[in-house]
């Protein structure tokens, strides 16, 4: 009976000893493969993941170990090789977050399930300005973007030209790809304008007897002009009784704009003096292009001007950002004085 009891015993042990040797090993490969693709591995020191486009996969790991956002970085190099990462890799730019493991981050490249860059302008006062903006958002350097807007052939297509190119962007929010190309930005923008210009803005336009173009051109002026708001409607009534009776605009913003320096606070006869199609003191008429990009505000201020009869107006003496406007030149130079004092007494000269 003892004898039986033996075989019985060492027969438990080996079992036991067996699960005992199953259950480490496979805890050692399940630990392996947890610390592999699942354990958290990235930093909180970085939010975002760049690939720009024709990156090899050997110059994105090296970017990517110099970023120092891999907790573990042979777990990374691991992973990505068994997901076979390098033929599948998407440029792009993707959100990282603190704790993402490896596999969530390796099947986010290989998906190319990057996230869009939110693009917010407005008031912009110049392309190359433009550009740099752009350039700090997206995959593209500000030359490219430069090159289309200057593309006179890809311009003309649409209908605009050097000059006036820059109405075709209605400032919004609006959300791209990091690396969508300048092209692509462009077609993009076109798009958007011609969803902005419903036919109720444009019968708007015509009975102003203005095109959307020249409307976007008014609009940066009355925007240069008007600190707030509420003014706008009345600035571009003023400005549309000036066009409509052959009067020079003489906007100030636009002598500013022509002389190419922003810090002006008090435009003099010098200033005045510049030759350039800019410069609505000398030449009658709408400049041949915008002098920054114009809010939606502005614009739909000119489509909705005030009815008035004003033709001058000037800044009012408070500096509170408010105009005085004037419907005879007597009027109009006694409120020009009280500014021009002003002024003086602030010993502010140009």
């Amino acid at each position: 009976m003892n004898n039986e009891k033996k075989p019985l015993k060492n027969t438990t042990k080996i079992i036991l000893v067996s699960i005992i040797v199953i259950v480490a090993i496979a805890g050692f490969f399940g630990l392996k493969i947890y610390n592999t693709y699942l354990a958290p591995n990235v930093r909180g020191n970085a939010k975002y993941i760049y690939i720009k486009t024709g990156m090899d996969y050997t110059s994105f790991l090296h970017n990517l170990l110099e970023k120092g956002i891999l907790k573990n970085e042979n777990s990374f190099k691991e992973a990505a090789e068994k997901m076979n990462l390098a033929s599948n890799i998407k440029p792009g730019r993707y959100t990282v977050k603190d704790g993402m493991n490896n596999r969530t981050l390796i099947n986010k490249l290989k998906a190319g399930n990057q996230d869009a860059v939110k693009l917010k302008f407005q008031n912009i006062r110049k392309k190359e300005n433009f550009a740099a903006y752009l350039a700090k958002n997206m995959e593209a350097d500000s030359l490219a973007f430069i090159s289309v807007l200057d593309s006179a052939a890809l311009i003309e297509k649409y209908g605009f030209n050097t000059e006036n190119i820059y109405t075709m962007f209605i400032p919004n929010t609006y959300e791209l790809y990091w690396n969508v190309s300048p092209n692509e930005f462009f077609e993009k923008m076109q798009k958007e304008y011609v969803k902005f210009w419903t036919d109720e803005r444009k019968s708007k336009a015509a009975k102003l007897n203005l095109t959307p173009i020249q409307v976007s051109i008014l609009a940066s002026i009355v925007d240069s002009e008007a600190l707030y708001d509420k003014e706008m409607p009345t600035i571009a009534g003023l400005y549309l009784n000036r066009l409509n009776k052959g009067i020079l605009l003489q906007a100030d913003p636009t002598v500013i704009y022509a002389n190419d320096d922003f810090t002006v606070k008090r435009v003099t006869n010098a200033l005045l003096s510049v030759n350039s199609k800019y410069n609505t003191y000398k030449y009658a008429g709408l400049p041949p292009g915008p002098i920054m990009m114009p809010s939606i505000k502005a614009i739909d201020a000119v489509l909705n001007r005030e009815v008035n009869n004003y033709i001058y107006m000037c800044a009012k003496e408070d500096f509170s950002g408010y105009h005085n406007f004037a419907e005879t030149r007597e009027q109009h130079e006694i409120n020009a004085r009280k500014y021009r004092e002003a002024l003086n007494k602030r010993n502010i000269y140009k």
